[in-house]
């Protein structure tokens, strides 16, 4: 009741024009029953807490539970509160929980709900507004508001049978029964004795242990690497097809990812530059290469962050800045969604450059020699994939 007040005043001044002690009697009441509300209310609100328990990475498929307790720490009882949380769309129909509770002193009331993992993407899980009042309505009611908190859908990792990206490193270029420039005071693990194998690389703990020859494995001293330079400007894909373009380009770069680190164990980086809602601006990402599976979950958690950009900066020139922080013989897996005599230009010059490079093309269809395009055998040695469905990552070779 916004008018209460001037009601009371009101009230006050016909009782001392009338000299009535009833009159008094009510207004005295009548203020009683204001303040006190007011200072309820206000007690009350002071000692509400807000707790939310969550898993805040997710993988698309997953159900997430939301569990919120809504606390009252103080010793008078909430008649009621109204209890209302923002969810996002993508992951919850419709997209917000409301209840009305009621908590009694020092008591706490659980609210609960699920999240349906559809889609990657950095989502927030609120903000959680809560209103409360007086029982008889006499307050305006008072608004607290919780702040948001966010969960993170990795992108979908498609499993790679098998994956042959071109490399110039001499672990591969040249074969031998010994893998070339081992470090010795790095071991990786031990395998059975084979015939040719040094006396020295015997590991005599371990075959005094199960009792057969074992052989120490050393971490080689040069690593093939690998940087995923992912295209995210939107002039580069298909004005039609934004969304599905550029999320098969990014479920690529995770299955690409995935597959080095945990198939090949070998180390992996990205290379970006999108909108990043968490900093809620354009962000330059480089991850470099790094093999451990705690690496791999950084760089999906990125992937599953970024966002298209309008195209105010040249995935060409990204290559080229970011090449010079790689070694000779690094590989440079490109995901793009539009050939270009430019991109094409700057393939071959880091082929040229010592590095090994690899095209995949996330497109419906090749580009046809009369759009004007570049025709890819002018890339020597640089393998072009094109890919538009899951199903043709799957069954990539």
């Amino acid at each position: 009741m916004r008018r209460f007040v001037p009601f009371l005043l009101v009230l006050f001044v016909i009782a001392a024009i009338l000299r009535i002690d009833f009159f008094f009697t009510v207004v005295y009441l009548f203020a009683g029953v204001y303040a006190l509300s007011h200072l309820w209310t206000r007690t009350a609100a002071e000692h509400l807490r807000v707790h939310r328990r969550f898993v805040d990475h997710a993988f698309p498929g997953d159900q997430v539970t939301v569990e919120t307790t809504v606390q009252n720490d103080g010793w008078l009882p909430i008649p009621w509160l109204e209890v209302h949380e923002s969810l996002p769309g993508e992951l919850a129909v419709p997209p917000f929980h409301r209840r009305v509770i009621s908590l009694g002193a020092r008591k706490g009331h659980h609210l609960q709900y699920t999240l349906h993992c559809r889609r990657r993407g950095y989502y927030p899980i609120g903000p959680m507004t809560i209103r409360t009042g007086d029982l008889l309505g006499i307050l305006s009611h008072r608004q607290i508001e919780v702040k948001p908190e966010h969960i993170v859908v990795y992108p979908k990792v498609v499993p790679l049978q098998q994956l042959d990206l071109p490399t110039r490193s001499p672990l591969v270029a040249l074969p031998a029964p010994v893998p070339l420039f081992e470090d010795p005071a790095r071991v990786m693990g031990v395998r059975d004795y084979q015939r040719g194998d040094s006396p020295r690389r015997i590991h005599w703990t371990a075959t005094a242990s199960v009792g057969r020859l074992l052989v120490k494995q050393y971490q080689p001293a040069i690593a093939r690497e690998t940087l995923i330079c992912l295209d995210m400007e939107r002039d580069d894909y298909s004005q039609r097809q934004w969304y599905t373009a550029t999320e098969l380009a990014i479920v690529v770069a995770a299955s690409i990812a995935n597959h080095v680190i945990s198939q090949k164990r070998l180390p992996v980086g990205l290379t970006t530059e999108a909108w990043d809602p968490l900093q809620d601006q354009q962000a330059h990402f480089f991850l470099p290469p790094r093999p451990e599976r705690a690496h791999l979950m950084s760089l999906l958690e990125v992937l599953a962050r970024v966002q298209l950009t309008p195209g105010t900066s040249s995935f060409v020139n990204l290559l080229r800045r970011e090449s010079v922080n790689l070694p000779w013989g690094a590989t440079l897996t490109v995901i793009t969604g539009r050939e270009s005599r430019a991109l094409f230009d700057t393939l071959v010059y880091l082929k040229r450059a010592g590095f090994a490079v690899a095209l995949i093309l996330v497109q419906p269809q090749p580009a046809h020699p009369s759009t004007g395009l570049p025709d890819r055998t002018e890339l020597p040695g640089v393998p072009v994939h094109r890919v538009w469905t899951e199903q043709e990552l799957e069954a990539w070779r």
